[in-house]
């Protein structure tokens, strides 16, 4: 986080005291998200907080699966707290052949055994020919169910929410863009920085796609950008200052919801391996690093920064233009990799014949823990971000005061 995001952000805000949610992306893995939403509802109402009496954000911003939840609180603003039970209800719901299929090619290729040096011909043939492993069409329909877009306008429209964004990674010209859809656009200027950019447009069905088209495993989806069609991908990649969105939209209190590894040579091991990695391992580590790298010294960086202000003198504060910006982070208490090593075996059988040996053994546990929308693991997650959440419970009490 620079100090010109702070400075800029602080020119933006006049008055208010606007709070944002920010969800990061990680597939399966962001129903953790769920349970740590839904504990803070219940403490608000338990509380009495004035942030009870209506929806406690004013700014959304997501990240691939994260862009989905954020998404569907939007459409659900409107019922306050409810939107929470809401989002809730969904995950509880969805099953992986709601998100994803295999592809023809590789389904009809696959011929019997587990042979994994079949499986990885048939997993290139595939991939060679749709442009990814997997066929997340079937995600189209479910997100047209599960998300009012109308919802969103009236949000908008009402005031309940001033912006919603949703974040994606152009494969065209390799700029990480965020899109921005408020009721009144001309509020706040788009940005432009280095590498990142920022334009408001009506959030749909294709920006979510494309904010959730995990590299390698998903297609890349188009969006039009300056007038001009780019293919896109996860907004995970790239992303190398996850809160500035909710910053430049004029947030002053953040709530970041990661689903990253307290850690992550973890699964029981006391030191490292000197084996060479198997392509379980390095897909695990190219997974990790393209959803999580970047949150912790981002959230750290603009907690120093902010602090550095806030000691300044008050007749030095008073004349500079910016606001202090209170950054909250979750972050899940246990591995999740571990967690879905446990649950690896609801993968349906299609996907596990046909990605092999790369959601094999505890090295396969972190690219499986992305595709594991099965009730086991959806509802182990729930849990422990519910169980993360009261642990902090009076932080979160907190930040919402």
């Amino acid at each position: 986080m620079a100090l010109g995001t702070i400075i800029y952000s602080g020119l933006m805000q006049e008055g208010g005291d606007r709070r944002a949610l920010v969800l990061m992306g990680g597939g399966a893995r962001t129903a953790y998200q769920v349970g740590v939403l839904k504990a803070t509802a219940a403490l608000l109402q338990q509380t009495g907080a004035e942030a009870a009496q209506g929806f406690p954000f004013q700014v959304l911003v997501g990240t691939s699966a994260g862009a989905i939840n954020a998404t569907s609180l939007a459409g659900y603003a409107e019922l306050g707290l409810q939107a929470f039970t809401e989002l809730g209800r969904f995950w509880e719901i969805v099953r992986s052949a709601d998100v994803y299929r295999i592809n023809e090619t590789s389904a009809n290729a696959w011929f019997g055994g587990s042979n994994k040096y079949l499986a990885a011909i048939n997993l290139t043939r595939g991939a060679l020919a749709h442009g990814a492993i997997l066929d997340n069409t079937p995600l189209i329909a479910t997100l047209r169910k599960a998300i009012s877009f109308d919802g969103i306008e009236r949000a908008l429209q009402q005031n309940v929410l001033a912006s919603v964004a949703v974040t994606a990674s152009s494969y065209s010209s390799g700029v990480h863009w965020t899109f921005c859809h408020a009721d009144d656009d001309s509020a706040t200027p788009p940005w432009n920085r280095p590498g990142r950019r920022a334009e408001f447009q009506q959030i749909t069905v294709d920006h979510l796609m494309a904010s959730s088209a995990i590299p390698i495993v998903f297609p890349a989806t188009a969006l039009t950008v300056d007038g001009q069609p780019e293919y896109f991908g996860d907004g995970s990649m790239r992303q190398i200052s996850p809160l500035s969105p909710a910053m430049h939209l004029g947030a002053h209190r953040i709530m970041v919801i990661g689903v990253g590894q307290p850690k992550r040579s973890g699964l029981g091991r006391d030191a490292p391996t000197q084996e060479r990695p198997g392509l379980s391992a390095v897909a695990s580590h190219a997974m990790a690093s393209v959803f999580h790298d970047t949150l912790q010294a981002d959230v750290e960086q603009a907690q120093r920064v902010t602090e550095t202000l806030k000691r300044l003198p008050p007749e030095v504060a008073a004349v500079l233009p910016y606001r202090p910006v209170q950054v909250f982070a979750m972050q899940p208490s246990q591995s999740l990799d571990a967690l879905a090593l446990q649950h690896a075996a609801e993968l349906p059988l299609a996907t596990r014949q046909s990605l092999g040996g790369l959601i094999s053994g505890s090295g396969g546990a972190s690219l499986a823990s992305y595709l594991l929308f099965e009730p086991g693991f959806i509802d182990a997650l729930m849990r422990l971000g519910q169980r993360d959440a009261y642990a902090r419970a009076a932080e979160i009490i907190e930040f919402f005061r």
